[in-house]
């Protein structure tokens, strides 16, 4: 009897701490790793935005039975500090994936990291082709969400065309671009090369409107510089239909209060860094400044997703978002979750297929959808938008179809 007592006790022992382990197993978070410049607009709100898109998952019960955690490492927009952020939530956080990312020269001293732990991620930042190329052909586990530079280059020229034929007054035949020396800016400059080669010889979407393009470098002010007015005097004299330049948000407003000091006043003044200063359509310099960018606030009166997204944003950190990396960091993890649940595992190559096959409605008011690029696998924005600060808002010009306002041409002080 009293044998028997033993034994069953001990198999009571025995379930029971099973039934722990099971429980702990259950409710062990899933844990997705993020690197983002916290110090940058475009950081701040796109781990902000991926906070809200976490917080939505939980609320509503999370994925697989299981909690979602997000950790997130400030690269400081510094190669060294991105790379070691990698090694970190591998290491000592032992996440179960990578997303986030800002900077093409930080993400491609990541690079290595990644593969050495070959974890699922998804990358939301970085545009150089030269990141593409570290990447290759082979890296599976590999999902890059934002258009490549050449991919970037390539809906420009469609937009604009589609814009040049459309208004009859408006013309795109001399281009400037003006970059910031880095990674970014040089990649794009590069790229821009290309398309102007491919129009020279009657091809690539610039064909039918450009006729000269030249360009030139400045160090930005984001890294310590912040001194245009050389390069802008090279521009007037250069007298371009349309200028852009390639930078960072702290590059906005020194560049056009220095531009109007030189007296530069382009009919198309563009910008297209990765992010805007906060609050910069209330600055008057703001007006008739056309920008690249993949979303706009004004998106949220033709899109559910969008305002969705907006309301929720601004109801948990009580702030607007001004970059369109906050809708493509709530994407990041949306996507993501998504993927999870339509395969019902964490499983590596089943989650793979899983991501490969499925489509988000996303806050940028484009459907995202994964197809090879011409080197990675699995890429999935390729076409970027052409927008307008008008009045104090930023609306949508182009594609026609999400467009919020007309082209207000041409530009001027």
């Amino acid at each position: 009897m009293k044998r028997n007592s033993i034994l069953i006790f001990s198999l009571v022992v025995i379930l029971a701490f099973a039934f722990s382990l099971s429980s702990y197993a259950q409710d062990d978070p899933i844990k997705i790793g993020a690197v983002n410049p916290l110090g940058d607009i475009t950081g701040d709100q796109s781990t902000k935005a991926m906070e809200l898109a976490v917080k939505e998952i939980n609320d509503n019960g999370g994925l697989l039975g299981r909690p979602v955690e997000l950790i997130v490492v400030d690269s400081e927009f510094k190669p060294e500090k991105g790379a070691a952020a990698i090694d970190k939530l591998a290491t000592v956080d032992e996440v179960d994936f990578f997303v986030g990312g800002m900077s093409s020269g930080v993400h491609q001293a990541q690079i290595p990291s990644l593969k050495k732990y070959k974890k699922i991620t998804i990358w939301a930042g970085a545009a150089s082709y030269l990141a593409e190329e570290a990447i290759g052909p082979d890296a599976d586990w590999y999902f890059h969400l934002h258009p490549w530079d050449y991919q970037q280059g390539e809906s420009y020229g469609i937009g604009w065309s589609d814009i040049a034929e459309a208004r009859e007054e408006v013309e795109i035949g001399k281009v400037f671009l003006a970059y910031e020396e880095g990674g970014f800016g040089t990649a794009s400059f590069e790229s821009y090369e290309v398309l102007a080669d491919q129009a020279d010889e009657g091809e690539g979407p610039y064909a039918d409107i450009l006729s000269d393009f030249e360009g030139g470098s400045f160090k930005s002010a984001a890294l310590g510089g912040g001194e245009y007015r050389a390069l802008l005097r090279r521009a007037k004299e250069f007298d371009p239909d349309l200028f852009i330049w390639a930078g960072y948000a702290a590059d906005a407003i020194p560049l056009l209060a220095q531009s109007r000091e030189v007296g530069f006043e382009p009919p198309l003044y563009v910008g297209a860094p990765p992010g805007w200063p906060a609050d910069f359509e209330a600055n008057p310099l703001s007006d008739k400044v056309v920008l690249y960018g993949m979303w706009a606030p004004a998106l949220k009166e033709v899109s559910e997703v969008a305002e969705h997204f907006w309301d929720g944003y601004i109801k948990m950190h009580q702030e607007r978002p001004a970059t369109y990396f906050a809708p493509l960091g709530y994407t990041n993890i949306m996507y993501l979750a998504k993927a999870i649940e339509n395969a019902g595992t964490l499983e590596k190559e089943a989650l793979i297929e899983s991501l490969e096959n499925t489509e988000y409605d996303s806050p940028l008011g484009t459907t995202l959808k994964i197809a090879p690029s011409n080197v990675i696998k699995h890429q999935g924005f390729t076409r970027q938008k052409i927008l307008q600060y008008q009045d104090g808002q930023q609306h949508v010009i182009w594609p026609f179809e999400v467009s919020t306002a007309e082209l207000e041409y041409p530009f001027s002080w």
